[in-house]
């Protein structure tokens, strides 16, 4: 939706400036449009050399504080990093990946190891980010569209996430909140993680269940 608006925009600016520049074209406009979304990502983290945002990426980070998103050396891009307002920090480290369409959401802790591979359209989200209670809830979300992101968490459940080094996640995964997930594992394709994973070990399913070990 937001690709349809930016280009929809560019057709406009275009459809003004050609008249005054017979030269410019909507591709040289799209990359513009690329290049600020990118630059609007590193304003708001912290990041190391020859790590990369790529077009499809998004950050939202509601505390305004750079320090609460860390990307290491070497890591790519291309999914949406959130901490919300109320709390949340995310770390990922050296030489990782983080798929087109996939979230990482964070209201307590979500810390990524080294080589860790995330493919597309992953959830890895560590709060319930609603309360149990509907009243509470519905309060919450009235105060919210009125004020804004709130800055507590009130009773909402988070628990941090660990992913240790050399993870792969494959594509339509969910990590739930207090999920640790040892080295060298792997998740399967669309399965529902709701429970830490032992190392080198082959996950699936929903819920995830132990599939076999790997040597």
């Amino acid at each position: 939706m937001i690709n349809f608006f930016l280009k929809a925009i560019a057709k406009i600016i275009n459809s003004k400036l050609v008249l005054k520049n017979p030269y410019v074209d909507l591709k040289t406009l799209d990359q513009k449009l690329n290049n600020l979304k990118i630059l609007k990502c590193l304003e708001q983290v912290i990041i190391g050399e020859k790590s990369k945002f790529y077009e499809q990426a998004k950050v939202d980070n509601f505390q305004g504080d750079k320090s609460k998103i860390k990307i290491g050396k070497n890591s790519h891009i291309r999914g949406e990093l959130l901490v919300f307002a109320n709390g949340g920090q995310i770390s990922i480290g050296n030489n990782s990946f983080v798929g087109t369409g996939s979230r990482i959401w964070s209201a307590e802790k979500v810390e990524i190891g080294n080589s860790v591979l995330i493919s597309h359209n992953c959830n890895i989200i560590d709060t319930n980010s609603h309360e149990l209670d509907y009243n509470e809830r519905n309060n919450s979300f009235v105060k919210m569209l009125e004020k804004g992101h709130p800055i507590e968490k009130n009773n909402i459940k988070t628990a941090e996430i660990i992913i240790e080094d050399f993870v792969w996640i494959s594509y339509n995964v969910s990590i739930l909140k207090g999920v640790r997930i040892g080295k060298g594992a792997i998740i399967g394709a669309n399965s529902l993680v709701t429970k830490d994973v032992p190392e080198l070990t082959l996950m699936g399913g929903n819920p995830a269940r132990e599939i076999k070990k790997i040597q």
